[in-house]
């Protein structure tokens, strides 16, 4: 190692890979610490029976910023795969996010009228005028017929608790849709890097050193010392040693498995709506890749209560815990050498074109003020 960087990178994600990348290019030095025993954090893939295993749960590439767009692609030619998810639920498949797909299988109507003459009819009958909790938020928006069937066991196993229990701005909005239009994320670029996403981060941060199983917090002083500037993009509370108190997140858990079959469920991503099935989701990666191998890989996914030591996935972005953030932030502030970025660091769920589009706009202010 030098004696001295410029740049301490702690987490090799997707927002440290880009910061590296930025620096490096600039001419600045860097090096990347991370306590996992890999690169690309959440978003890293690795190989099964010749398929692209996303690790953490699936992740596809979308976003409208044809900046963004063209940054990652300097990194990874990406497929054309659109993220067209089904919901199972007790057996019955629809189509996500609700449209006319959905509302044909539902009630076996056909044009966009007819649905739209269906939907009121049902938020008319259960219409609550202020409504205080997710349940009676969801039945205003779309009805009785889609929250139970498509939105209510969904959703309890995600946050592990009732619908009439949780608060009712975690649905401020539902996604419907007058058309018959499979494409969840509508948006302009959308696809997955061919390879996968590890091979992706590797490009991003070709020559730079990179030390893995280092927990930059077990000997901060130390490492603080070797750097100008720290990014820091790990959880903010545990910069802090809690003092404040500990965030909240949802975790989650995976069971994966090799099938010796070369399709289990002929989509990549199968949403288990029905508050019985345990597992939120099951994930068939080579979907992802348009796969034509002999095998198949399948991960379960398990929306899991949060505690300390595991993997924080969903920050918690309720009242209680956007207070004591904003706390956290303040301190943030008075900590003039780091730099806290990335979806733990600023506990807000990002999708990764706003890691990107952040990463960028942040390197960009701090080489500007250098």
């Amino acid at each position: 190692m030098n004696a001295k960087y410029d740049f301490l990178i702690v987490g090799a994600g997707l927002y440290g890979a880009v910061f590296a990348h930025e620096v490096k290019k600039a001419g600045k030095t860097c090096l990347i610490i991370d306590k996992r025993s890999h690169i690309a954090g959440n978003i890293f893939t690795k190989k099964m029976e010749d398929i692209q295993v996303h690790q953490y749960g699936a992740h596809i590439f979308h976003t409208n910023n044809k900046e963004v767009w063209e940054y990652v692609n300097q990194f990874a030619e990406f497929n054309r795969y659109t993220n067209s998810p089904v919901a199972n639920y007790q057996g019955e498949i629809y189509n996500l996010p609700f449209n006319m797909n959905t509302f044909n299988k539902m009630w076996g109507v056909v044009t966009p009228d007819e649905a739209k003459k269906k939907i009121e009819q049902q938020r008319r009958a259960n219409y609550v005028e202020h409504p205080q909790n997710l349940e009676e938020q969801a039945i205003n928006l779309v009805g009785i017929d889609i929250y139970e069937k498509l939105i209510r066991g969904y959703t309890e196993k995600q946050w592990g608790r009732p619908c009439n229990e949780l608060p009712a701005f975690i649905i401020r909005r539902l996604p419907v849709r007058f058309t018959y239009d499979n494409n969840y994320f509508n948006a302009k670029y959308q696809g997955i890097p061919i390879g996968g996403y590890t091979a992706m981060v590797e490009r991003m941060i070709e020559g730079i050193e990179v030390k893995l199983n280092t927990d930059y917090l077990v000997e901060k002083s130390k490492w603080d010392s070797i750097a100008d500037k720290v990014v820091y993009t790990g959880p903010v509370d545990a910069y802090f040693d809690y003092k404040l108190g500990v965030l909240q997140y949802r975790s989650l858990r995976f069971e994966t498995e090799v099938l010796n079959i070369p399709n289990f469920q002929g989509n990549a991503v199968v949403n288990y709506t029905d508050r019985e099935t345990p597992y939120t989701r099951i994930i068939e990666h080579k979907h992802f890749e348009f796969g034509t191998q002999p095998k198949t890989v399948i991960s379960r996914e398990y929306s899991a209560e949060w505690k300390l030591g595991d993997e924080p996935y969903y920050p918690v972005n309720d009242k209680l815990n956007s207070a004591l953030y904003q706390k956290y932030k303040a301190l943030t502030e008075t900590e003039h050498n780091v730099i806290f970025g990335g979806r733990l660091g600023e506990y807000k769920y990002y999708d990764m074109d706003n890691v990107v589009e952040f990463a960028l706009q942040k390197v960009r202010d701090v080489l500007g003020n250098m």
